[in-house]
C-alpha cells in the first residue's frame, strides 16, 4: 500500500463539508505490559454554539471539551485504513455527534500516520482488533464519562484495514493461506504468509458490537465458512474501481458469502480514496493520488449521502440516540 505520510496529512488537512456544532475532546487508553497506548478523539452531542477549533494547519467548528449532552448514549467506534489516523472520517463523526451519538475514533499504533514500525507486520492483523477491545474496555470501565454510554448499544464504522478489524470483530475467521484470495499487501506480510510466520494467538469476536458499517474492507474472508459466525447487521459500501489493495470483487464476494443479507452499496464512479473525508485545496494540490477522483465523480456530494445513510443504518440497528 502507499498510505504513508498521506495519512498524516489527511488527519491534519481535512476540512469539514459544513459546519458542526460536535464536542471534540482527545483521550489515551494507558499502556499494558503486553500493548501500547491508544490515542482517540471523541465526538460528542454539545448544546454549546461551535468555536474555530485548530488541528494543526486545520481549523473545524466545534467545542473542545465540551459537556456532553444526553445520557445513555450510542456509541459508535471508527477505525481507518493503513498509515491513516483518528481524523480520517471526521465527517462520519461528525454527522453522527450531531445526531445524539458519541464517535470515537482511535489512531492503531504502529499502523497510523505518525508510526508505520509494524505495518507491514501480519502481526497487525490481530493487532488492531484486540486495539478496539482494549478502547471499549476503557469507555465503558475507566473513563469519566462512562455512564454516558450505553454499553447495549455498540457500532462500529471501518475504511479499508478497519474493514477487515470490523468483521474480526463480528467473528469472521480470516484465511490467510486462501490462494483464491490474492495477497494485497507489500512485503513483508505477503513473505510472512508464505512462510507461515502467522501468530498463533485467536482472533476472537467482540459481542458487545451490535452493527458495522464497513467501507472497501480489505477481505482475507473469501467462503461463507470464514463467515458463518457474523450475526449482526452489516452495511457493506464498496467503491466501483477499488485500489490500494481492494479489489471490488472481493467486497462483492463478502456480500454474497455473508450470512445474513447486509445493506450493500457499489458507488458508481468511485475509487477507493473516494470514502476518505474531501481534501481541502491544498492537500488536493500536494496528494492527488487520493483527493483526485474519476471524472465526474463529486466527493463531496457522495459524503453529504454516505454521512446520512450511515447515520440512517445506525439509527435502524443502535435506536434513536434519545433512547434510554
Amino acid at each position: 500500500m502507499r498510505f504513508l505520510k498521506i495519512g498524516f496529512l489527511l488527519a491534519l488537512g481535512l476540512t469539514a463539508s459544513s459546519a458542526r456544532a460536535a464536542g471534540l475532546t482527545s483521550i489515551q487508553v494507558p499502556a499494558t505490559a503486553d500493548n501500547p497506548a491508544l490515542s482517540a478523539f471523541v465526538w460528542s452531542p454539545c448544546a454549546m454554539p461551535p468555536k474555530e477549533v485548530k488541528l494543526g494547519p486545520m481549523t473545524v467548528a466545534a467545542v473542545r471539551n465540551c459537556p456532553i449532552a444526553g445520557s445513555r448514549l450510542p456509541l459508535v467506534v471508527i477505525s481507518h485504513g493503513h498509515g491513516g489516523g483518528s481524523l480520517n472520517h471526521h465527517d462520519i463523526a461528525e454527522t453522527l455527534a450531531d445526531a445524539g451519538f458519541l464517535v470515537v475514533a482511535l489512531n492503531h499504533p504502529g499502523d497510523n500516520f505518525s508510526n508505520l514500525n509494524r505495518s507491514g507486520d501480519i502481526s497487525i492483523m490481530f493487532q488492531r482488533p484486540r486495539d478496539v477491545k482494549r478502547l471499549i474496555d476503557f469507555l465503558v470501565t475507566d473513563w469519566p464519562q462512562a455512564e454516558k454510554i450505553d454499553p447495549d448499544r455498540i457500532g462500529f464504522f471501518g475504511f479499508s484495514r478497519g474493514g477487515y478489524t470490523g468483521l474480526v470483530l463480528a467473528g469472521a475467521v480470516p484465511d490467510f493461506h486462501d490462494a483464491t484470495v490474492p495477497c494485497p499487501e507489500p512485503a513483508p506480510i505477503c513473505g510472512e504468509i508464505r512462510r507461515n510466520e502467522i501468530p498463533a494467538e485467536p482472533l476472537s469476536r467482540d459481542p458487545r458490537i451490535k452493527a458495522l458499517a464497513l467501507a472497501d474492507p480489505l477481505s482475507f474472508f473469501s467462503t461463507k465458512e470464514s463467515l458463518k459466525a457474523i450475526d449482526v447487521p452489516i452495511q457493506l459500501w464498496s467503491s466501483e474501481h477499488g485500489g490500494d489493495g481492494v479489489l471490488p470483487s472481493n467486497v462483492g464476494a463478502l456480500a454474497v458469502n455473508l450470512p445474513h443479507k447486509p445493506d450493500f452499496h457499489v458507488v458508481p464512479g468511485s475509487a477507493h480514496f473516494a470514502f476518505l473525508a474531501p481534501c481541502p485545496p491544498a492537500l488536493a494540490n500536494s496528494q492527488s493520488e487520493i483527493c483526485t477522483d474519476q471524472a465526474g465523480f463529486d466527493r463531496v456530494a457522495f459524503h453529504r449521502s454516505l454521512d446520512a445513510t450511515v447515520l440512517e443504518f445506525f439509527r435502524q440497528t443502535l435506536g434513536p440516540a434519545s433512547a434510554n
